[in-house]
Order: structure tokens, then C-alpha cells, then sequence
């Protein structure tokens, strides 16, 4: 069949006529109707093409452009946009391959779709995902399915003649290329320029993510000396180690977030110490959530690196504080500390409002306001006094924070909804974690009823509060959890001034007094029911004086209400 025929046939094609067409030419029908079409027009239409990552990028931009219009899709855009569009359309089907869908794709596998789209291979999962939903949004609807007005031709189709392909770089022509590049940088190069290098040569079709072809380049780099004479430049950012581009990429972004990770490793210092493995190990890989690859060993060793320096550096910042200056640097060092120690402080107040919720970004720009002022952080005692300095802020804003009346009304009221929820049901307990979550909602809610009412906490009051928690979702109408509700909005209530201490709602007795109180109050109960026992004495004379009688009696009525009332106080502490 010609190929302008055959291509004709494959735009209109139906499922099951393109199902006979793989089978009559042996390719796999596997797969949606589009992907089936899409993999009969490669290997019938292009069976000498290499649409392999690698082969894509050794592709000109102009027949790009043609295979891009042979296969019916849109043949627009930049040379990369049509490798990557033309990648999709080979290998994946948009329906599965949705941008909501992508959160189901592991750290790998994104890892690998992001090295087929020629996209930066550093960061977390997230980093990854952010990349390959990227290339989707901008590619959307241009890939997946032939042009609508290619199923129903008016005449033949004229398929292009397509060039011969590009035939990959030879290794004279890729060392031709890294001569001038070490000719051009002969007194050394850093590592973009290096990478620069890598893209150039990918670009021309030199396969440079695998190992072999690295290492061909490595070679050809850094050959080894021949002579004393004959030597070739290092790199000006020379490691001691030659590691992967994804590694050095991981490094890089490490090096540059220093900082950041001086300041998380201080508080773990404050609390843990590097001669703990498994705390230590626990920290470093908690740092993947702030976008660390710390799965990688590299990364992860130099992580653990920085640590025990950091750890070096705090012991020795604790030694200088206390010592006298070792020198006239650092005695002009701390001279100017404690000429801007007040400047500090007033700014800390400022920095600690800023960042309220995140103490290692407060601690980092206190240290870029340190170095802002002049201050030499490279001295010890500098550096320990500077930071000494933040954590006494530090201690002393958490020590206002549990002395301010509303943190403690609120735990006030997290004692009285807790007290004994272990034995309730585990709706009642999710009930009272969420209205702990959500606190300063219920004391809006209680604050707002009080203000409307007129008299007091009164029984239609303490309904409209159960029935709005409830139109909430909140199933607090039990008998464990409404008198403990009605009990917080009272404390609320006598705390803003609405209500005095003897309306607050009473709660149930268990709540008020613990196991160990309640035995002790039946022990003493015991006691004084014994005491009301006649007890066992010899019969008194018949001589015994009317007047001793009587004096007597009126002495053990007299003990006897004194001990009825501290029965009524006992019930009263059983009660609420």
C-alpha cells in the first residue's frame, strides 16, 4: 500500500480496523484506540526513526516539525516543547496521564518522567510533581489524538520525504568539542559552565545520563597527566568525589540553604546531642520535607557533616562565653556586640512577631540582622552570644504565653473535657479533639450568646449552644459531653464577666473530683458514721447527778451538729 494511502487509512481507522492492521503487521494492540494509532503510524510510517529519549534529542527542529504533522498532532512551538509533546504521544495516554493523577506516581517514577521531558531532576516528590504538571498544563489538548481535519481527507495525502537521521555524535567530534572547552577555560571552570558543557553535547546528541558516556567525558576532562609538565586545569569547584549531575544538583541546593540548615540543626542540638545515631538519623530525614534530598547518601553525609561542625562550633561558642578575649579581634568583636546588644533586642521583638510560627526562620534573620549590624559571627563568642540572646527571647515569650489568662482559661478547659475521656467512646474523644482544634470558634459561639441574653447562663441559653454545635456536627448532646460543654461555656462566661462563679453550670461529679479524692471522702464518711454509734460503756450509777446529765447531753448535741454539718460539706463536695 503507498504511505499516503496507508497514512490516510490510519487517521480514519476505527478501533477494531486498527486492531486487524497490528495484527497483520505484528505490533502490539494493547492500550487505548488513540495509543494503538499513534504506535502503528511509528512503526509503519518511521520504522527507521529512534523515538527514544536519546534519539529524540538527535532530531533537527525541522523534521520535528514534520513527524509532528505526520503524526497529527500539534507541530508548533520550541524544539524542546516538541520533543517533549512528541515523548507524550508515544508513550502515554492523556486520560491516565491527568494532571489530578500524578500524586499517585511514586518519587521514581516521576524522577524518570522528569528525566524523559529533559526537566531539572532535583528536589522532593512534590518538586518533581510541580515540573511534570508543568509540561502537562502547556501541552494540554496538543497531543494524544490525530486533527480532526486529518480524518477526513479531501485528497491524497502528501507525506514529506523525511530526512535521513542525524547520526550521533562521534566520539572524535564529542573530544574535538571538549579540547576547545578546556582550551577556552585553561585556567579552570566551574561546575555550570561544566554542566553548560552536558547540555551542548545532549543537544547535539551525545547520550550524557549514562554512566558510560559520563565517564568517557570525565576522561576527556580530566585525563590522567602524562608528565609533570602536562596537566589539565582543575575545576575551580573541585570536590574530592565525582558524583551524578542529580547528586551535585542536590549539593548545590544544600550549599546554598546552609543557613537554613544551621538553624534547624541548633534546635536539634538544644534537645538531642550527634552522639545519638538514631535521633540524628530521624532529624536528617525529617529534613525531606523541607525539600533536602537527603535520600541520597552524598546528601545525606553532608548533612550529618554540618551537624557535628555546627556541634563543634556551639561547644566552643559555650567555652568562649565564658572566657576572657583571646585576642584584639575578638575583643573588638564583642565590644561591638554589646554596643548593638539593645539595638538586637528591640529588633528581636519584631523578628519574633514576624515569624511567631517558625522559630528556624526567626533564628535565621536574627542572624542576617547580627551580620546587618556589623557583627562578626565567625568569632565564638560572638556567635554564642547572638544566639544565647535569641533563645532567653525565646524562653521567655513561651513563659509569657502559658502566664496569659487566655491560655490558661483555655486549659482550664481542656482539663474538665478531658478528665477521663480515655474510658469514653471514640466518637465522644474525636469530638473533643476537634472542638479543642477549634477552640477560639467555640468561645466566639459562647461569647456571642452571653451578649445576647439578659439573664445570665439560662437553661434556653445552654440549649441554643448545644443545638449550634450540633447543626455543626459536633455530637456533644451526650451525657458524658453536654454538662462538660455547658461547664467550658461557663468558665468562658465568668471569665469575660458575663456570669459570676456560682452560675457556671454544674458538672457531673466524676468530672470534678478523681478516684483517690472520692475514697478519701467515703473513708472520712465511715469515720463519722462510726462516731454516731452508741459506744459500748458500763452502765452509770443510779446515783449519777440529774444536773451532770443534762450538761452532758446538752455537750453531745452540741458535737453532734458540728459533726451533720461536716457531712453536709462532704455531700456538697460530691455533689459539685
Amino acid at each position: 500500500m503507498d504511505t499516503s494511502a496507508l497514512l490516510g487509512e490510519l487517521y480514519q481507522a476505527r478501533f477494531d480496523d486498527l486492531k486487524a492492521i497490528a495484527q497483520q503487521h505484528g505490533v502490539a494492540k494493547t492500550g487505548p484506540v488513540e495509543s494503538l494509532r499513534a504506535r502503528l503510524i511509528q512503526h509503519l510510517i518511521f520504522p527507521d526513526w529512534d523515538f527514544s529519549p536519546a534519539g529524540l534529542r538527535s532530531i533537527s527542529n525541522s523534521d520535528l516539525g514534520e513527524i509532528l504533522g505526520l503524526f497529527g498532532i500539534k507541530k508548533s512551538g520550541s524544539i524542546k516543547a516538541r520533543r517533549q509533546r512528541l515523548h507524550l504521544h508515544l508513550n502515554h495516554d492523556p486520560k491516565s496521564l491527568a494532571i489530578e493523577r500524578l500524586d499517585e506516581m511514586t518519587r521514581d517514577e516521576l524522577h524518570a518522567m522528569c528525566k524523559d521531558l529533559e526537566l531539572t531532576l532535583s528536589g522532593n516528590k512534590q518538586a518533581l510533581l510541580a515540573r511534570v504538571a508543568g509540561v502537562l498544563a502547556s501541552q494540554e489538548n496538543a497531543w494524544g489524538k490525530v486533527k480532526k481535519s486529518l480524518r477526513r481527507p479531501r485528497g491524497p495525502v502528501s507525506v514529506p520525504k523525511v530526512s535521513a537521521v542525524v547520526a550521533p555524535q562521534t566520539p572524535e567530534t564529542v573530544e574535538e568539542t571538549v579540547a576547545s572547552f578546556v582550551e577556552d577555560h585553561n585556567e579552570g571552570w566551574t561546575y555550570e559552565e561544566e554542566l553548560s558543557l552536558k547540555e551542548d553535547l545532549a543537544s547535539i546528541g551525545h547520550d550524557v545520563s549514562s554512566s558510560q558516556s559520563d565517564a568517557e567525558l570525565e576522561q576527556h576532562l580530566r585525563p590522567e597527566p602524562v608528565d609533570a609538565t602536562s596537566t589539565v586545569p582543575p575545576m575551580i569547584q573541585h570536590a574530592g568525589e565525582t558524583h551524578s549531575l542529580e547528586v551535585e544538583t542536590a549539593l548545590m541546593e544544600l550549599r546554598g540553604r546552609t543557613a537554613e540548615i544551621h538553624a534547624m540543626a541548633r534546635d536539634f542540638l538544644m534537645v538531642s546531642s550527634t552522639t545519638n545515631q538514631e535521633d540524628m538519623t530521624a532529624f536528617i530525614q525529617s529534613l525531606r520535607g523541607q525539600g533536602f534530598a537527603t535520600d541520597l547518601a552524598p546528601v545525606h553525609q553532608a548533612v550529618a557533616q554540618m551537624i557535628m561542625e555546627l556541634d563543634f562550633k556551639v561547644q566552643n561558642e559555650s567555652n568562649a562565653a565564658i572566657a576572657l578575649p583571646q585576642s584584639w579581634s575578638e575583643r573588638e568583636a564583642l565590644r561591638r556586640f554589646e554596643e548593638v546588644r539593645s539595638t538586637l533586642r528591640d529588633r528581636l521583638e519584631n523578628i519574633l512577631a514576624l515569624h511567631a510560627s517558625d522559630v528556624v526562620k526567626a533564628r535565621m534573620a536574627f542572624e542576617q540582622e547580627g551580620r546587618d549590624l556589623n557583627l562578626d559571627l565567625r568569632v565564638p563568642s560572638v556567635s554564642g552570644r547572638l544566639h544565647a540572646l535569641f533563645d532567653l527571647h525565646i524562653e521567655i515569650a513561651e513563659s509569657q504565653a502559658l502566664h496569659d489568662p487566655v491560655v490558661q482559661r483555655r486549659q482550664r478547659m481542656m482539663r474538665i473535657l478531658h478528665r477521663g475521656a480515655v474510658h469514653m467512646p471514640e466518637s465522644e474523644r474525636m469530638t473533643i479533639e476537634r472542638l479543642e482544634r477549634n477552640i477560639a470558634s467555640f468561645e466566639e459561639l459562647v461569647q456571642t450568646i452571653l451578649e445576647s441574653g439578659e439573664d445570665g447562663f439560662d437553661e434556653a441559653q445552654q440549649a441554643l449552644v448545644i443545638r449550634f454545635l450540633e447543626s455543626k456536627g459536633y455530637e456533644v448532646n451526650t451525657a458524658q459531653l453536654r454538662p462538660r460543654v455547658l461547664a467550658c461555656a461557663g468558665i468562658i462566661g465568668a471569665e469575660l464577666g458575663y456570669l459570676s462563679p456560682s452560675e457556671i453550670p454544674r458538672i457531673a461529679p466524676g468530672v470534678l473530683v478523681t478516684e483517690t479524692e472520692v475514697d478519701a471522702i467515703v473513708t472520712e464518711l465511715k469515720t463519722l458514721a462510726a462516731s454516731f454509734k452508741p459506744q459500748s460503756a458500763e452502765a452509770p450509777a443510779e446515783e449519777t447527778e440529774v444536773a451532770e446529765s443534762v450538761a452532758d447531753a446538752s455537750d453531745s448535741l452540741a458535737r453532734v451538729r458540728g459533726k451533720i454539718d461536716r457531712v453536709d460539706e462532704l455531700l456538697n463536695r460530691l455533689n459539685g
